[in-house]
């Protein structure tokens, strides 16, 4: 992302975490969008988590010691919001894997590696915000993340049926392809996009097609 839309972003999200008002909807919608607005790579996955996470962080001032409800409704919408994602790129993955003459067994193999990264992308990065934050929020961001380690998160649980689903993908021979590429790569983050975007659609709330 851009340094506009990430401010943009953040601040969306931080408005939402500070209305306490539907909180969950609104930041899975700005999250999802987010995520379609570039290709559905790891590095945009990264820079959309980190930013939301900090809207999530500078939204929550409001609240102290009474934010518990509207973090964890923020919280989870960007761990749902990243599940879909999971889900999205396990499709365009699979697409991939039946043309063999445009895509590398690098190519995906990376892309199912990013897919068990996600889970620990998403609580990795509220520890580091949990470092940063005044003690009560560090207080609710880290009890958030011990319960999620413990029980498990929705990205986290779509990730081990992505791979389960992905075990079979067939191994490329090295006479098929004779290396990766990043235009490979890059045209497989597309069609993870262009999934994401489907199905981002299809869950759009009333208000947020408005």
């Amino acid at each position: 992302m851009t340094e506009t839309n990430q401010q943009n972003v953040k601040d969306t999200v931080r408005a939402a975490v500070k209305s306490g008002t539907d909180v969950h909807q609104q930041v899975k919608d700005i999250t999802l969008k987010a995520l379609t607005a570039h290709q559905l790579d790891m590095d945009n996955i990264k820079s959309v988590t980190e930013t939301v996470i900090n809207g999530i962080n500078e939204g929550m001032t409001s609240h102290g010691e009474h934010g518990k409800e509207v973090f964890n409704q923020a919280a989870t919408a960007l761990d749902d919001a990243l599940a879909i994602a999971a889900e999205a790129s396990t499709l365009a993955i699979e697409e991939a894997a039946s043309k063999v003459n445009e895509y590398s067994e690098h190519d995906l193999n990376d892309a199912i590696k990013d897919i068990r990264d996600m889970e620990g992308l998403f609580l990795d990065t509220f520890e580091k915000v949990a470092k940063s934050s005044g003690q009560v929020v560090s207080g609710i961001v880290n009890d958030f993340i011990a319960h999620s380690r413990q029980s498990g998160t929705a990205v986290g649980e779509q990730a081990l049926i992505a791979l389960d689903a992905l075990k079979d993908v067939p191994k490329i021979s090295a006479d098929a392809i004779v290396s990766s590429t990043v235009a490979g790569a890059s045209a497989l983050a597309k069609i993870g996009s262009g999934i994401l975007l489907g199905i981002a659609e299809s869950l759009q709330s009333p208000h947020s097609k408005k």
